[in-house]
């Protein structure tokens, strides 16, 4: 097995018993890269020099007995989250020069552990998508068939761990960002419970659903790559202060007993055949291990995409009023006046998914329409989050497909913006609640894409969610299937 094949446990093992060095680690990956790179599209940009330098550093500390989570890791990272001295662009053409003078907090924490850093991932513009589509900068094909998306926003985080061109990756879930491109490319994907991860320095798209998370080649490194990034952060003033458990102390425990409720609505019309087939085939594994199934009631689901594509635009709006050609970024300089120079920026700089969202978000917030649509959409989320509420107080989890179809073509709705926002409609109500969810891969369809099963917990109960994804995991052999690039 080649080493760019492990996963972080594994090769984190053969590092610490010197049976590898970080610097071959990463030059597997980087040949891997090399290879594959040109067919997947999934990073914008590779700092193989920087690498170089954190793998021999590694090795260094290695040769020292030094201990840390990810010592020698190759870590890559969706283009959202701020690298000192790297580009961070959001895929989008008005970030296309900015060099950020700081690291996010995740991204620190991830080089505290020993992480290598390896590049810098491809993702929908300021993460507004679900097919890395809307990228001002190229497309992203999905490892398990070239000619199909590989989710979104955060589809170069999945497709580069799916390809095996990097060992772990961050990404991002404001309405199912983490989760959408795990299911779809076969990975492993953790959405947090909003404020266990750190914002700072993450550049935002709507603030109050925003959240990173760990897309990984299995359940442990969900967990390990988790425990890394979690906790409190007094720079990010939605941070959380609650106390990180370990997460991988939940691994390897039987779900004897949990109880698992399935949302009536999740499995209702329009969701495919073969996707409902493979996540009622993952229940009645649960359900073999000894948990204890059941089905619950979610009246307010249906309105949950109305509702988010109310609220995100809005805050969409407020956050990407700071792209205005004056502090950082694209800049007209041509322009005669400033509102000139503010336009031309602006009309230049973004594409038209984050045009069309700032638009219909200036409109729900403006003077009339802010009562009849925000405030009502902020009211409805409040429903959202108590048809949950009574959820937990029967069950321990839930479980529901990621996403209503296998992945679909490229351009094949691209220009149906309404059909893309209904891809989201299995994994926006979490986002707007604010709990954790996970996909996990549970089998494939006739043709041999991948689908993912949903495990949604209350607030920071994300123990609950790695002890029977890890159950489900090692009962089954989906997670040992490749995709034949």
């Amino acid at each position: 097995m080649e080493l760019y094949e492990l996963t972080v446990h594994e090769l984190s093992e053969r590092l610490a018993k010197k049976e590898a060095s970080a610097v071959e680690a990463l030059e597997s990956v980087l040949g891997r890269i090399a290879a594959v790179e040109p067919r997947v599209g999934a990073y914008l940009r590779v700092t193989a020099d920087q690498a170089r330098v954190e793998a021999q550093a590694a090795d260094e500390a290695i040769s020292r007995g030094e201990t840390k989570p990810l010592l020698g890791v190759p870590i890559a990272l969706k283009d959202l989250f701020l690298t000192r001295g790297v580009a961070t662009t959001a895929g989008s053409k008005i970030l296309e020069d900015f060099i950020p003078p700081y690291d996010a907090t995740a991204v620190a924490r991830l080089k505290e552990a020993g992480a290598v850093i390896v590049g810098k991932l491809n993702m929908d513009e300021f993460a507004m998508g679900n097919s890395t589509e809307h990228s001002a900068y190229q497309l992203t094909h999905n490892p398990w068939d070239l000619e199909r998306v590989p989710g979104g926003s955060s589809g170069g985080s999945a497709a580069a761990i799916a390809a095996d061109e990097c060992i772990g990756a961050l990404g991002t879930d404001t309405g199912g960002s983490i989760r959408q491109p795990a299911a779809a490319c076969g990975v492993v994907g953790i959405k947090p419970t909003y404020g266990r991860v750190s914002r700072y320095g993450v550049i935002a798209f709507a603030s109050s659903l925003d959240q990173v998370g760990a897309i990984a080649k299995d359940v442990k490194d969900a967990a390990i790559m988790l425990n890394v990034i979690a906790g409190h952060d007094p720079l990010d003033s939605t941070s959380a202060p609650v106390p990180v458990p370990d997460y991988t102390s939940a691994l390897g425990k039987d779900i004897k007993g949990m109880k698992i409720g399935l949302p009536r609505e999740y499995f209702s019309t329009g969701l495919d055949p073969e996707v409902e087939a493979a996540v009622r085939g993952a229940v009645k594994t649960l359900s073999d291990l000894g948990a204890e199934i059941g089905e619950v009631d979610m009246p307010h689901a249906g309105h949950c995409v109305a509702c988010y594509y109310i609220i995100a635009p809005a805050e969409a709006g407020s956050n990407l009023a700071r792209y205005d050609g004056v502090r950082f970024g694209l800049s007209d300089r041509e322009a005669q006046s400033l509102i000139e120079m503010f336009k031309r920026t602006r009309n230049a700089g973004f594409g038209p998914e984050v045009k069309r969202r700032i638009l219909i978000g200036t409109y729900t917030l403006s003077a009339g329409y802010y009562d009849a649509y925000y405030l009502k959409a902020c009211r409805v989320r409040t429903l959202i989050k108590q048809d949950f509420d009574r959820a937990f107080e029967n069950f321990d989890l839930l479980a529901a497909p990621v996403m209503p179809s296998p992945p679909i073509k490229i351009g094949e709705k691209t220009d149906d913006p309404l059909a893309m926002y209904l891809l989201d409609i299995l994994t926006l109500s979490l986002n707007l609640a604010g709990l954790p969810g996970m996909s996990v891969p549970c089998g494939f369809t006739g043709s041999g894409l991948p689908v993912g099963l949903q495990l949604l917990a209350k607030p920071f109960n994300e123990p609950a969610i790695f002890q029977a994804a890890h159950a489900f995991e090692q009962a089954t052999e989906w997670r040992r299937r490749k995709p034949p690039l």
